[in-house]
């Protein structure tokens, strides 16, 4: 395995009051996030709050400032464009907080056809979400992360133990919520993509935890009298190398998708940079801690060690 930082002796674990700081207002702000989310006070896309996407295919080139200008003029000026150049095609999403009954579509089409007669089109597709709908989604998007959670207990739990489970659910609980908390500190829009998104992070943490906890758990069957604070350390250490290494290749696909993916891809993969930047910091200074602060002591970490 290629090595970035070779062997080093660094006291994970005596920075961890600092970490749990840190930690703690992230969680906090995620905490936020999702009363706000859970309030309708944060900022939702249709798929969450309601609304209309349409989709129109074009003869000619379409300039995406002249159709926001267009749009604005008729009172739409709150749309969300996004063009497929080489088609031809426009998709215009419109948040509402009224019922279907507007019409939106309607409005889109029209919109169009006055200001642009000599470009003609045809509507693709036209979704619209009423506002049920969206709160509906909003509720299956949250059983969706705690059965998640809810797994990665019972898995860790029989692959080590209950405490590794919980440390290990609680770790990525931790990077799910700071990744909310940072949307919507940003004011980032909150789409079934982030949802997905957080999904996927919560694996990687997952994956990346794990990691850390195998060599954990072999440094406590070969140094069962040592300090469990620098069993803890010399597991970290151990495999800090491999763990950069592995965040650094996800980041490096991850970077150019968030700054030339397009809009409908930005906001997923800057949730995931985000959420692999996090699970890589929450394997070494959220779950690690948690296993040495547990109440039990050294000996209950190698109850089934």
């Amino acid at each position: 395995m290629f090595e970035i930082l070779g062997k080093t002796n660094i006291d994970f674990m005596g920075k961890r009051q600092v970490a749990f700081v840190f930690s703690g207002i992230m969680v906090f702000l995620g905490l936020v996030a999702v009363a706000q989310i859970s309030r309708g006070a944060a900022n939702l896309g249709i798929d969450f709050a309601g609304g209309t996407a349409v989709q129109l295919k074009f003869d000619q080139p379409i300039r995406i400032d002249q159709a926001r200008k267009a749009l604005d003029a008729h009172g739409l000026g709150d749309a969300e464009l996004q063009e497929f150049v080489q088609e031809n095609k426009l998709l215009i999403r419109v948040k509402t907080s009224t019922t279907i009954e507007e019409k939106v579509a309607e409005r889109v089409v029209a919109v169009f056809s006055q200001e642009f007669p000599s470009n003609r089109f045809v509507v693709d597709s036209s979704t619209e979400i009423g506002p049920t709908i969206g709160k509906k989604l909003q509720q299956d998007a949250l059983i969706a992360i705690l059965i998640s959670f809810a797994g990665i207990v019972v898995y860790i739990a029989a692959r080590f133990e209950l405490r590794f489970g919980i440390a290990a659910a609680l770790a990525t609980f931790h990077d799910v919520l700071a990744v909310l908390g940072a949307f919507y500190v940003l004011n980032k829009e909150i789409t079934l993509l982030v949802v997905t998104a957080l999904l996927t992070l919560a694996g990687y943490s997952l994956t990346d935890t794990i990691v850390v906890f195998d060599r954990i758990r072999e440094n406590l069957r070969l140094r069962r009298r040592d300090d469990i604070a620098t069993v803890i350390n010399n597991g970290i250490n151990q495999v800090l190398s491999r763990t950069i290494v592995t965040s650094l290749t996800v980041v490096l696909v991850l970077i150019p998708l968030t700054l030339a993916g397009g809009e409908v891809l930005h906001d997923f993969s800057l949730a995931l940079l985000w959420g692999v930047i996090f699970g890589t910091y929450s394997s070494v200074f959220v779950a690690s801690p948690l296993l040495l602060i547990w109440p039990g002591g050294p000996g209950r970490l190698l109850k089934r060690a």
